[in-house]
């Protein structure tokens, strides 16, 4: 996520700037065929490029929206996880009280930490999980490489193990690892958890079923990830954007061929830097739409899920009364993940 109001020229011209190179040749090949070996037959009317035009509008408009909406909707769900967070972490520590059991405090303090510290490690485990990557995501796109010199994505950074070790003891963490979805076995974890302290008496049965039902909303989160992760914007809408556009920006410099030339000695020669320019709006439009379509794929415009799940363990944390907090993460060259 960019934390800037906007993102920069200097940032976003070399980001287009292979696209920007693309666009020279095009509108320089014809143009330099129509000025200097007097090829004038190749000039199109400029009505068909315009109704081409009208169709790459049309679905670029129609993709950035629709790609828009699947960051959107990524965000929500990672807003939900914030609040049952919370709700969890209040809901462990004020239903699993001392008054069933009358053990003293440090033993219960010790069972609410072991189920709110859990709840880290599922945010950590559904995190790796999100940001491995897909066939048909950008990683591999030259444009996406090179950006990452901006920024680290924090899951790529250090292994799961790592990761999870401070929230499990050694006996979950082998379980855990030896699993193939790991954010899905935590919350089953968390479950058996909480039926052993319901038999010994530590939850009462309305308690119960409300914990339980916040492990079902966990679920539902975490499948809703999945759902966005694991299911492409479709390829045909992909593959039309793609087709249209680069069908209009070969087309426009043979439009401007004629109306340009009519200006005069040297008009013929504006037909490159219009064309760029008419061009480059449309290409960016279609790179921007694939940098948005995957919202866990570790791009600059990725949901934060670091930064998010680190502010619930911050918040849990004060929950169960510790002072020794670990510090919120900030975003790096204005890019927050």
């Amino acid at each position: 996520m960019n934390t800037g109001s906007y993102y920069k020229l200097k940032h976003f011209i070399p980001w287009t700037r292979r696209n920007i190179y693309r666009l020279l040749v095009l509108a320089t090949v014809p143009t330099v065929v129509f000025a200097l070996f007097g090829i004038h037959w190749i000039a199109i009317p400029w009505p068909i490029i315009a109704l081409v035009g009208v169709g790459a509008s049309f679905i670029a408009g129609f993709r950035n929206t629709q790609t828009y909406n699947r960051l959107w909707e990524a965000r929500k769900i990672w807003g939900a996880i914030i609040n049952d967070s919370r709700t969890w972490g209040i809901m462990t520590r004020d239903f699993i009280t001392e008054k069933q059991e009358g053990k003293d405090g440090p033993y219960l303090a010790e069972i609410h930490q072991r189920i709110i510290y859990r709840h880290f490690a599922w945010l950590t485990a559904l995190r790796h999980q999100l940001r491995k990557p897909q066939s048909w995501e950008n990683q591999s796109k030259p444009y996406f490489k090179e950006y990452l010199t901006y920024y680290k994505v924090p899951e790529w950074e250090i292994d799961i193990r790592d990761d999870l070790k401070p929230f499990l003891s050694q006996e979950d963490l082998e379980h855990i690892l030896e699993r193939k979805n790991r954010a899905t076995q935590l919350l089953a974890l968390q479950s058996e958890d909480l039926k052993r302290l319901k038999k010994k008496g530590l939850i009462e049965e309305f308690p119960y079923v409300n914990l339980g039902n916040q492990l079902k909303d966990f679920y539902n989160h975490q499948g809703r990830c999945e759902r966005i992760k694991n299911f492409p914007y479709p390829r045909q809408f992909t593959s039309i954007s793609l087709y249209f556009i680069w069908m209009l920006v070969i087309l426009v410099p043979f439009g401007l061929l004629e109306p340009l030339s009519s200006l005069g000695e040297y008009g013929i020669w504006l037909t490159i830097p219009f064309s760029v320019i008419i061009g480059w709006v449309f290409t960016s439009l279609e790179q921007v739409g694939e940098s948005t379509e995957n919202p866990f794929e570790g791009g600059a415009n990725d949901i934060p899920m670091a930064q998010i799940s680190r502010a619930i363990e911050i918040d849990l944390r004060e929950m169960l009364g510790e002072t020794e907090l670990p510090d919120p993460i900030v975003a790096t060259n204005e890019i927050l993940l």
